[in-house]
């Protein structure tokens, strides 16, 4: 072999348990810009970083809305009441929100599939099933062409309820809008549209008047020039509902809406809501649900010309406003179903109806597959369900997070529990967090009070609580024995009564109040107020008459046809009630005809501080400032007497004189209620119709605050540890966890290139986050201690970021950067990703999991353990953040778990023992991973002087000290294993052992076993005899190697060169 030689020196081992290199850090020139400064950023891009989470629960909310898509039998929509539109394409197992960020109202009226193109979706806003609480308006008309990805405006924005959309079978640009209008007044945006070229334009083509709008609309899809129209004349005021008067009525067109016919033979002269459903199978077969003296569900044969009574059985048109639907089997012309509670369904043409069970008791929609009659999709007060057997069995409702929530309020457990009452279904009490992989059906439970509740208990003994529901029932639930007792202050009924002639009127979402002062002190608001101190055994009356009292206000619910007395039509009530947290006997009390008391003395006296000027309404919202006892906020709101406008009153005065507080809200954005930071005087947030605004002077001006809340109704907002809990109509709790940094100025930091925030004190409770929420479960909270640190420009990769945590001694435990490590390569049994700091422009937000930083791995070896560092001990620490020559650094406290009993001592052992596992683990992998490269260097060797004339001797002394290097690895590593089940295929060698030993001893309670220390002591033995093995191959047969290696004088370089090759003709 010929070859060419260069010297150089060879050099072993000497990377042996060398550290790491530290980063050196770059600064940006001081002039030097960057794509966004905080003096430029919006308040969504300034807070990117801080994201609700959803708790859930994920139980459904009311939709009044589907559909589904005849091709394509697993794919369906659902439009909820407050939660915007959802698709499941897996026939209901999965729900994704599918208009969130392209949709500015989240109440969903109708979803009609075109037929002819699958892709193109119509969506008309605003739940038509209008309720006197818990209704939304919506704005209009949303198209999709490409089955729901991205959304369109389609114009119609004043219709605010919309019952139906019908696009023709053929044409998908064809598209027919009842607009069912406004619920609480007159206007002209009623009545049927028409759009001939995919909503760009639409055409009104059938109006009756300003009070009658269109409860539906059904085509004859043989022939779609053929519609009928049911038209509803109605309004919604504070203290009745009015469903029925002449412009009630049903229309035929025979050419495509051009002309109308009034149908009217063998028909209710007068008429309230009226539904209608012409067959598929018989199109001379029309029905019609109608609410009249003579109502019921009315069956045509010819088309519409004449009508025969079917049915008047009460069930299928009672409580009409809110039901009346009535469609038509697509392919049995004898079947018929009417939506009401329940669902009923006839099969001999209307004469008799059974109940078809289904999910939940109130039933509003129902899409069945022209093609297949089993197939069908109803929507109802608890969500959408599938069916594939025509309603024998349905896919489950428990996984649509569309709760609506009246109030929510939280106790001081940990992790602490979060209650409110969601309309259509019960009182809620659910988990903040858990220490699993979400929030799950288990962590839930039912408390006392009904659907419409206000919730009080002693928020650090909340064995008790004390719940109410509609008509002023109240009652109180005992954790301990899971049962409830009736304490309602005189036990009537209510249902159906005329409230002048109650002795108590109530609220549909009546309060009640804890003292914060006297817990023993229960308040309940009716139109006085009412005080319990014995737990609701005995009840006095500490008011007068808090309401205006007007008794022509207070008659029947609902007419001309039927009552509604089932609470919501209650007027001159009290809406809301407080109690100051800086003084006993100092009570507020507003009322929903807009009248606002307050006491200082228990109730023995009482003034009216409503501000001057404001008009009637409803008193939705008081706070007391946590700050000032004299200082106080009311939310007044006024949709029900058709006004939007916000209306938000300030007094410094405890109601002397008042201030209005309105700059910076949308105009019809009504604001529902404010509450004032707990711990920064004068930073308010509002819960408006449509989502979250913020304001940092005690509302001299107020900026949008959603973040990355859906839009939708936000109804309350608490605090709890310095969290912000909201609940939501339509979308269930929400928490912002830490608001830290509003707290600490986050708005003022123009001049600052960096700012880090102090955390709060976090409990430690160490459970991972998975990447993407878990499907049908609420989010826990970052896992650890959760950060916030703002940045004036977004920074490149090119300049480091660093971030330490030091422990109360100075010694820094952990350390982040911005930079990925490119060179990261994921394999079974190996380590994460490193986590990397977010380098955005604004506030970023970044989780420090309580641990130390991460055991280095022997690369592509499984290892059935956590490489993570172990988790700290509570105590005092420092987050110390760095940016170029700019340094933060802020305290952090760790608290323990209240709910173990466990010393400081107990946590100081378990450290011990986790250091030391630690220590040795990451010793044994620096070890491998040298001995491996010195193993490498002798294999390189060893391949060049394999065929070398007199290097024998030196490749069998490689050969040997690779075989004898392997020997040692095996006793530390197990490179066989590949998988998790190779656990139990080959053993588990010390490294592995090792760490298993960490799990076990890094539980949540932090004693040792004494088993624990016996292992480890033995394992340390274990290794301290492989360690001297590793010596003995470093010191004597890897020097004996390198040694022989010198004195056979090997150049460093050894080139082979190509044979020469014979002359021509040889």
């Amino acid at each position: 072999m010929s070859v060419i030689t260069t010297s150089v020196h060879l050099l072993l081992l000497s990377f042996l348990f060398l550290g790491q290199p530290k980063y050196a850090i770059a600064q940006k020139k001081k002039n030097q810009k960057n794509t966004e400064s905080a003096e430029s950023l919006s308040d969504s891009a300034l807070y990117h970083g801080l994201q609700l989470r959803n708790i859930g629960p994920f139980r459904g909310g009311r939709s009044v809305a589907v559909s589904g898509v005849i091709q394509k039998p697993h794919v369906y929509y659902m439009g909820s009441t407050g939660g915007g539109v959802w698709k499941t394409e897996d026939s209901g197992i999965s729900w994704k929100n599918i208009s969130d960020g392209s949709f500015k109202t989240g109440s969903v009226g109708d979803i009609a599939v075109a037929e002819s193109d699958p892709n193109v979706i119509y969506v008309g806003m605003g739940e038509h099933a209008i309720r006197g609480v818990m209704t939304t308006h919506g704005d209009g008309i949303y198209k999709s062409t490409d089955a729901g990805s991205t959304w369109q405006q389609m114009g119609l924005d004043k219709t605010r309820h919309i019952s139906d959309v019908i696009v023709h079978p053929q044409n998908p640009d064809i598209v027919y809008v009842a607009a069912q209008g406004a619920a609480h007044g007159p206007t002209e945006d009623r009545g049927i549209y028409k759009s001939t070229d995919g909503g760009a334009t639409w055409e009104k083509i059938l109006f009756v008047d300003e009070n009658t709008g269109a409860s539906g609309l059904s085509m004859d899809m043989t022939n779609p020039r053929i519609l009928y129209a049911a038209m509803w004349e109605h309004q919604r005021y504070p203290w009745t509902v009015k469903s029925g008067g002449p412009g009630s009525a049903i229309y035929k067109s025979t050419d495509s809406g051009e002309t109308w016919e009034k149908l009217t033979e063998g028909l209710p002269e007068e008429m309230g809501k009226v539904g209608v459903s012409v067959s598929r199978a018989n199109p001379e077969r029309v029905w019609a649900n109608i609410e009249a003296e003579e109502g019921g569900v009315y069956r045509s044969d010819n088309g519409g010309k004449e009508w025969t009574l079917v049915s008047d059985d009460r069930i299928t048109r009672a409580r009409a406003w809110y039901y009346t639907e009535v469609f038509a089997d697509p392919q049995n012309p004898e079947i018929v179903y009417v939506l009401n509670a329940p669902m009923l369904k006839s099969i001999d043409g209307g004469k008799n109806f059974a109940p078809v069970p289904t999910p939940h008791g109130d039933n509003h929609d129902l899409w069945i597959n022209p093609h297949n009659n089993q197939q069908m999709i109803n929507g109802n007060d608890g969500g959408a369900n599938v069916s594939f057997n025509a309603g024998k069995s349905w896919s489950t409702q428990e996984n649509q997070p569309t709760v609506q929530f009246y109030r929510v309020i939280t106790d001081n457990r940990f992790p602490y529990y979060v209650y409110g009452g969601q309309q259509d279904n019960s009182t809620v009490a659910i988990a903040s967090r858990t220490a699993e992989d979400g929030i799950g059906w288990k962590d839930w439970y039912a408390v006392s009070g009904g659907e419409s509740a206000f919730l009080a208990f002693d928020e650090d003994d909340p064995q008790l609580v004390y719940g109410g529901s509609y008509q002023g029932n109240i009652s109180v639930y005992d954790h301990a024995t899971n049962m409830t007792k009736d304490i309602m202050a005189y036990p009537v009924i209510g249902l159906g009564s005329i409230p002048k002639e109650m002795k108590y009127r109530f609220n549909w979402n009546a309060p009640i109040v804890m003292s914060q002062h006297d817990k023993k002190t229960i308040y309940h608001g009716a139109n006085l107020v009412l005080k319990s101190t014995d737990g609701g055994l005995s009840w006095d009356e500490i008011s007068p008459d808090l309401t205006r009292n007007d008794t022509t206000k207070q008659g029947v619910g609902g007419g001309p046809f039927i009552n509604e007395g089932a609470g919501g039509e209650n007027y001159n009530t009290l809406a809301y009630m407080i109690e100051s947290p800086h003084q006993a006997g100092v009570l507020w009390t507003g009322s929903d005809d807009g009248l606002v008391h307050v006491t200082l003395d228990g109730g023995q006296n009482w003034k009216n501080v409503t501000p001057s000027g404001a008009e009637e309404g409803i008193i939705n919202a008081i706070e007391v400032s946590p700050h000032n006892a004299s200082t106080a906020y009311i939310t007044l709101i006024r949709y029900k007497l058709n006004d939007f406008a916000p209306y938000v009153y300030k007094t410094t005065d405890n109601g002397e004189s008042w201030t209005e507080i309105n700059q910076g809200f949308d105009e019809e954005d009504f604001v529902r209620v404010v509450r004032e930071d707990p711990k920064r005087k004068d930073l308010l947030y509002a819960g408006t119709e449509g989502g979250m605004y913020i304001s940092y002077d005690g509302g001299q001006q107020w900026n949008a605050f959603s973040l990355n809340l859906p839009v939708c109704p936000i109804n309350d907002i608490t605090f709890r540890n310095n969290d912000m809990v909201i609940a939501t109509s339509g979308r269930g709790f929400w928490i912002l966890d830490d608001v830290g940094a509003l707290q600490q100025g986050a708005e003022n930091l123009a001049d600052a290139s960096l700012k880090l925030f102090e955390p709060k004190p976090t409990y430690l409770l160490d459970v991972p986050v998975p990447e993407e929420p878990v499907p049908g479960m609420g989010q826990n909270p970052m896992n650890g201690v959760i950060i916030d640190y703002f940045l004036q420009e977004e920074v490149p990769d090119s300049v480091l970021i660093t971030m330490e945590v030091l422990n109360a001694n100075g010694k820094v435990l952990r350390e982040y950067d911005n930079q990925k490590d490119e060179s990261f390569k994921k394999y079974p049994g190996g380590p994460g990703p490193k986590p990397v700091l977010p380098a955005k422009a604004g506030i970023n937000r970044f989780a420090w999991d309580f641990r130390t930083s991460s055991i280095p791995n022997v690369p592509d070896v499984f290892v059935n353990g956590d490489y993570r560092g172990y988790v700290v001990p509570p105590g005092d620490y420092q987050i110390r953040l760095a940016l170029g020559e700019e340094t933060q650094t802020v305290n952090c406290t760790i608290l323990p778990d209240p709910r173990l009993d466990a010393t400081d001592a107990d946590y100081a052992a378990q450290e011990k023992i986790l250091a030391a596992i630690e220590k040795n683990v990451k010793e044994i992998h620096q070890s491998v991973n040298a001995m491996r490269k010195a193993k490498d260097q002798v294999k390189s060797i060893n391949a060049i002087l394999k065929d070398m004339e007199g290097k024998e001797v030196l490749v069998d002394t490689g050969k040997a000290l690779i075989s004898r290097i392997e020997d040692w690895e095996e006793n530390l590593i197990q490179p066989k294993q590949k998988t998790f089940q190779d656990v139990i295929n080959f053993p588990n060698q010390l490294n592995a052992e090792l760490l298993n030993l960490k799990s076990r001893v890094g539980s949540h309670a932090p004693q040792p076993t004494e088993g624990a220390q016996q292992r480890l002591d033995d394992l340390l033995a274990e290794w301290k005899t492989h360690k001297t093995a590793m010596k003995q191959i470093i010191d004597v047969e890897l020097a004996a190697f390198n040694q022989l290696y010198l004195e056979q004088n090997i150049p460093a370089v050894i080139l082979p060169l190509p044979e020469e090759a014979p002359e021509a003709g040889k």
